[in-house]
């Protein structure tokens, strides 16, 4: 089986930019199941009809991550759309859920977890170590692999988790810093692992965001809002190759160009 992650969408510019090419990647990987992250696709949140535009593009599954409720129009979604994930150690009266096992091919069952992370965030969310703990015991035997995306800002958070999880998922990737790393392994238990995917959208910005806004706001400036950088962008993402147990084999980096 192949696993493909796609980082953080942001903006209408890396919708786009998924749109255009998620089906050519997934045929030229020979990918079996697609997650993406589209917690940026309105800049901060995304809203129903550009999570059913990703779903339409070609993703299995959604992952979110601290910008979440950024447009409150995507509670009811949460709700109602089973391939949507949001934070799994969010409070437990948040809508929606964040754990999901959907079908994969040949009759495979895939755990999907989304994890946020607590270091360098400004809210509380529980224990992401515990709940990935708790939400594998409560599904066993339910899944044949299991996959985790890790919504975190600290590398050092992403790492423990990777070896936390190390052999009881097939695969933990990182999102939310939006610059893909090159650390992508097989961790010694089996665990295909990456530190961040990175994310799909301009390429000439600041994590997604014209140049000259961002520096505006390390120089202390006044700034308006953030708007979305033009120009090319670029779809990044991983690719993890699973064995029939459930051991990851390989994992390379994915980073495609386009102009729109």
């Amino acid at each position: 089986m192949k696993v493909l992650a796609v980082g953080d969408i942001v903006g209408e510019a890396g919708l786009d930019t998924l749109s255009a090419l998620l089906r050519r990647i997934q045929r030229e990987h020979g990918i079996d199941f697609t997650v993406v992250n589209g917690e940026n696709a309105a800049g901060v949140g995304l809203t129903p009809k550009q999570a059913d535009a990703m779903l339409d593009a070609g993703a299995d599954v959604i992952t979110l991550g601290n910008h979440t409720f950024g447009k409150r129009q995507i509670v009811p979604y949460l709700d109602d759309e089973p391939c949507i994930l949001r934070p799994a150690n969010y409070a437990p009266q948040a809508p929606g859920r964040g754990c999901g096992i959907f079908d994969g091919p040949r009759g495979a069952r895939i755990l999907v977890m989304n994890l946020i992370g607590r270091c360098e965030m400004q809210f509380g969310p529980d224990n992401p170590f515990l709940c990935a703990d708790r939400l594998l015991k409560e599904n066993a035997g339910g899944y044949d692999i299991a996959l985790c995306d890790f919504h975190a800002g600290a590398t050092s958070e992403k790492v423990a988790m990777g070896y936390y999880l190390d052999g009881r998922c097939a695969a933990v990737w990182g999102t939310h810093t939006h610059v893909q790393t090159a650390d992508e392994r097989v961790n010694p238990k089996g665990t295909g692992y990456i530190t961040d995917i990175g994310m799909t959208g301009p390429t000439v910005s600041v994590l997604g965001v014209c140049p000259e806004q961002s520096i505006a706001l390390f120089r202390g400036d006044l700034t308006e809002y953030f708007k979305t950088a033009p120009g090319e962008t670029a779809l990044a993402g991983a690719v993890f190759e699973i064995s029939e147990d459930g051991t990851c084999l390989a994992v390379t980096r994915i980073a495609q160009k386009f102009s729109r």
